[in-house]
């Protein structure tokens, strides 16, 4: 049984992981040259990496904030609409909890550098070694959250 992590939005990302904790897969939110999700990169991707095993997926639920611009806003809610439409892909189950939810269960912030460093610790075989994998990392934990929640003593 696999739980697929996905943190929304044009530098997000997902990732996999089993449910004893071990890293299994990650990758990134490809956009495509308009500046949209390319759906289909990431759902073959997805798709590869899971290799026909059981899957729980996790979307992190997130909304616009008030000081966002009406072009960003859209431009997230189009993306936070194509990682919902990849979880509903699997056809199997899945679950949106807000960040300050699996944040605060890791003890975490929202800082991106301390996400990173924990994602790294926990999992050491994950490609964390950019800055930018602060997506990777958040996909993997948000994960690692539903995990700890369901299948902690496993």
């Amino acid at each position: 049984m696999l739980i697929c992590g996905i943190d929304p939005g044009m530098t997000g990302a997902w990732g996999m992981i089993d449910i004893r904790g071990k890293y299994w897969s990650c990758g990134d939110m490809h956009n495509d040259d308009q500046g949209v999700l390319d759906t289909q990169k990431i759902w073959h991707e997805m798709s590869q990496a899971r290799d026909g095993q059981d899957i729980l997926v996790v979307v992190e639920k997130v909304h616009s904030m008030p000081t966002q611009g009406v072009a960003s806003t859209f431009k997230f809610g189009m993306a936070y609409g194509g990682a919902l439409s990849l979880a509903q892909r699997f056809e199997s189950m899945w679950l949106m909890v807000p960040p300050q939810v699996w944040k605060k269960k890791l003890k975490i912030d929202s800082d991106k550098k301390v996400s990173l460093a924990l994602a790294r610790d926990l999992f050491p075989g994950a490609p964390l070694a950019r800055v930018k994998d602060g997506g990777r990392a958040e996909a993997l934990l948000i994960a690692e959250y539903m995990r700890r929640k369901h299948y902690e003593n496993v």
